[in-house]
């Protein structure tokens, strides 16, 4: 037998984020308690770093086509690279946030200094305390799967990559201590419907087998292309079925329901990382279905396509503007987003990849700082102390005269979601819209346009509470973070005004890796 030869520079990036996460599995197992965290913490930031420099670097010195590596598994390309590099930047920023908050979770659900010795409060608040390390060999292993999904060569692949990003999700999302019943319950939920959407896209790959005897995507392409199997039930079944799984993991409309409770129930910094990357490489994945395998049959599955577009974008503004929690607000306002970003998908144009890559780069960076913002954001029990995050919109009235950066912040990343010009969120509704457009899909665009007016309204009503609405005592009072929180904010704050002031760069990177896309 001979070993095929494995280009491991080509696959270097996934190396490196797999590879941290092992090790940081031993750190975890082996350094004491007082070096674990710091460890962690530059491990973890240095193996994310590296491996999206390092697509970066493959990505602009990249001779074009694409490249198979690791046997055929996976896909090497500019457009599975410029996705790589996307969930790098937005798990990079995360894991700022995601760190501030380790040393004391979701803070005690009873200030120390005020419970009884020995008391349960006592004993409660202790663990409250406990540092949460665990979250970075999670978060890594995540990491490695959303770098991989956009790059598998075949289904298979994918599935696994599905897997390796969804499990460590599930586990994340119940770590919340102050809300622990909530979030052990969104935990739930979370698993039981990521089971039915992994149940999907394994069905839908079996069936897709059973109908062209092959899972790689280049063979399928092939088969799907050579118009044999242009009306077989058994392939379109399949990739029906693909396509369904791939939206749960969008949050599209209708398999969006998981959204809301699971990104209001996980810690804020974890519903940070995992409203922002995980949206990243899902989109990436079913762009590389969606433009490698299904375009053959554009005409017959793009009116399901569009239906889902426009039920995601409706239902999520309709929903949002009822919401008076802001994390469930922006959780369906992230649901109206993937309709957006479905409306540059669905055009089947390099100019609606290009626009859609742009967009879910700007959106993740604009939605890590959103939630960073909300992870800060404190109210004061009677006796002065901070507890909780002040969620609900009656507690961030004011928030503009006790704290105006803060609600500065806030307001840029709510005007960047609503596209108001001069933000990323403008130039990435710009590039979708108008490539819809452009091929023919005028009433996607429309829909998105007049949805995107009416988000407008619920991101308007945060920004009036915070600057037009005076304190109360129901306010939030304060913030607490270590200063990671607060850069990863203002990071997230100056790409959100670059990318709306200077667009070209990443607009041309991805055209790019638009053109290259089998």
């Amino acid at each position: 037998m001979t070993a095929s030869a494995i280009a491991w520079s080509q696959i270097a990036p996934l190396v490196v984020v797999l590879g941290a996460a092992v090790v940081s599995v031993l750190i975890e197992a082996l350094v004491p308690a007082r070096g674990r965290r710091p460890a962690q913490l530059v491990l973890t930031l240095l193996a994310i770093t590296g491996a999206g420099v390092w697509a970066l670097i493959q990505a602009l010195s990249h001779p074009g086509g694409a490249t198979l590596a690791f046997g055929g598994h996976l896909l090497i390309d500019p457009f599975g690279l410029f996705v790589q590099v996307a969930v790098a930047a937005s798990a990079l920023l995360a894991v700022f946030v995601i760190a501030d908050r380790t040393a004391d979770g979701e803070d005690s659900l009873t200030p120390l200094a005020s419970a009884p010795a020995g008391s349960a409060d006592e004993e409660r608040a202790r663990a409250s305390r406990l540092v949460h390390t665990e979250v970075f060999p999670l978060t890594l292993f995540a990491t490695g799967g959303m770098m991989t999904f956009p790059v598998a060569g075949d289904l298979l692949t994918m599935f696994v990559a599905l897997e390796v990003l969804s499990l460590p999700l599930y586990l994340l999302t119940g770590l919340a201590r102050r809300r622990r019943l909530l979030s052990q319950e969104a935990s739930f939920k979370y698993f039981i419907l990521g089971a039915f959407a992994s149940a999907f896209f394994l069905f839908g790959a079996a069936w897709v087998y059973g109908a062209t005897g092959t899972v790689n995507l280049t063979q399928l392409a092939m088969a799907v292309g050579g118009g044999d199997l242009a009306l077989d039930p058994v392939l379109y079944t399949g990739l029906v079925l693909i396509v369904v799984g791939l939206a749960f993991k969008i949050g599209a409309a209708p398999f969006h329901m998981w959204t809301p409770d699971v990104y209001q129930g996980a810690p804020t910094s974890i519903t940070a990382f995992m409203a922002a990357c995980t949206k990243i490489a899902a989109f990436g994945a079913l762009m590389r279905i969606v433009y490698t395998v299904i375009a053959p049959l554009e005409w017959d599955i793009r009116p399901a396509l569009w239906t889902v577009a426009i039920a995601t974008m409706v239902v999520g503004t309709a929903i949002a503007l009822t919401q008076s929690d802001v994390v469930r607000m922006l959780a369906y306002s992230a649901i109206a987003h993937a309709g957006f970003i479905l409306t540059g998908v669905v055009s089947f144009s390099t100019l609606g990849i290009s626009g859609a890559l742009f967009y879910l780069f700007a959106y993740g960076l604009a939605t890590v700082g959103a939630f960073a913002v909300v992870s800060l954001v404190r109210a004061r029990d009677a006796e002065g102390n901070l507890g909780g995050e002040a969620r609900t919109l009656e507690r961030w009235r004011g928030l503009g005269r006790t704290n105006p950066v803060l609600a500065g912040a806030m307001t840029l990343f709510l005007l960047a979601f609503a596209g108001i010009p001069l933000t990323s969120g403008f130039t990435g509704k710009f590039a979708v819209f108008a490539a819809a457009f452009a091929a023919d899909a005028a009433p996607l665009a429309i829909v998105g346009i007049a949805c995107s007016a009416v988000a407008a309204c619920f991101y308007a009503r945060l920004i009036v509470a915070m600057f037009f609405s005076q304190p109360n005592e129901l306010s939030a009072g304060g913030i607490r973070t270590e200063g990671l929180t607060a850069f990863a904010i203002i990071v997230a704050a100056l790409a959100t005004v670059v990318l709306g002031v200077w667009p070209t760069p990443i607009l041309d990177f991805a055209a790019g890796a638009a053109l290259l896309l089998p």
